[in-house]
């Protein structure tokens, strides 16, 4: 959700983006349970407003859950309350660790691995 402090809409119809932040809805859910499924995050998260996604992360050599997911609420209202509601909160037999996701770095993938350096 985009929340704007100085909506400066130009003759266009567009944004200019000064002043314009960014509240994320985007939620991380740490330490679950391997048979944790993504229908038991949504109901959980769902007593907290609406999940608009939710997602379980799983190894793709495995198959096997990774013990972390993602949750996405309707609003950052509904997220805030879900952070204070679900942190520290036991489901399926774990403590969940529940916090705002952060956006995932990117790797550098220009350097090709091997060390570089001067080889000659």
């Amino acid at each position: 959700m985009v929340v704007g402090v100085n909506n400066n809409i130009g003759p266009n119809g567009v944004c200019s983006g000064e002043g314009i932040f960014s509240m994320a809805k985007k939620l991380y859910v740490g330490n679950l349970s391997y048979n944790t499924t993504e229908d038991g995050l949504r109901g959980l998260f769902g007593g907290y407003g609406s999940v608009t996604s939710a997602k379980i992360i799983f190894d793709r050599d495995t198959g096997n859950s990774k013990g972390f997911g993602f949750i996405e609420m309707g609003s950052d209202e509904e997220a805030s309350a879900a952070i204070a509601g679900t942190n520290g909160r036991e489901f399926d037999g774990r403590q969940l660790r529940v916090n705002e996701a952060m956006d995932k770095p990117r790797r550098d993938r220009g350097a090709g691995g091997y060390g570089g350096g001067d080889w000659r």
